[in-house]
């Protein structure tokens, strides 16, 4: 058990994927984006710290719900015209269904929380042009929780922490004049 990366997609069944079908008819609908043919969305979660057993059971029981989805194993069959937009939370944002999942994998094993990152692909099906698919990415993303994600698995999910530079002292600020600081007035 070490701190390999497994990826998993998760995907509604055809006759379940009713979020997909409500996108599809949303995007069709609002920016009038006739060409756009289907959409698919898959969960996709990263994941690390389990052994293949933990993460067989996980894979059935937390990710997915065997009935309903689809679930590959680090790879996903997508046509090669279909555009893809992966779409993750801004670090720092809470994302509640990683949460969700850390601690049911946690209560699965009795041990610390494993470490897992998810992003949601949306599939774009038809001849997009770069300018519609743009549109559907800017309807898409809310760019004050979320941003455009790599398609590209990560070698680990630790988070690299950057330590910022010290912060630079000014000398005699209290006693600067309005020239080089604030003006008369303006405090």
């Amino acid at each position: 058990m070490g701190r390999e990366v497994r990826r998993l997609y998760v995907e509604k069944k055809k006759g379940f994927d009713v979020e997909a079908q409500g996108l599809l008819h949303d995007l069709r609908d609002n920016l009038g984006i006739s060409e756009l043919k289907g959409v698919r969305i898959i969960n996709r979660y990263d994941v690390s710290g389990l052994s293949e057993q933990e993460y067989k059971e996980a894979r059935d029981t937390i990710f997915s719900n065997p009935p309903v989805d689809n679930v590959y194993d680090e790879k996903i069959d997508i046509h090669p015209s279909a555009r893809i937009l992966a779409i993750e939370y801004l670090p720092g944002q809470y994302d509640q269904r990683a949460d969700s999942a850390a601690q049911c994998i946690q209560i699965l094993t009795q041990r610390e929380r494993s470490q897992i990152k998810i992003a949601k692909l949306i599939v774009l099906e038809g001849q997009l042009t770069n300018i519609q698919y743009d549109k559907i990415k800017d309807y898409c993303i809310n760019p004050m929780e979320a941003h455009e994600a790599s398609l590209d698995k990560p070698a680990t999910l630790d988070t690299e922490t950057v330590v910022p530079k010290d912060v630079s002292m000014v000398e005699g600020f209290i006693g600067m004049s309005g020239a080089r600081g604030l003006s008369e007035g303006e405090n």
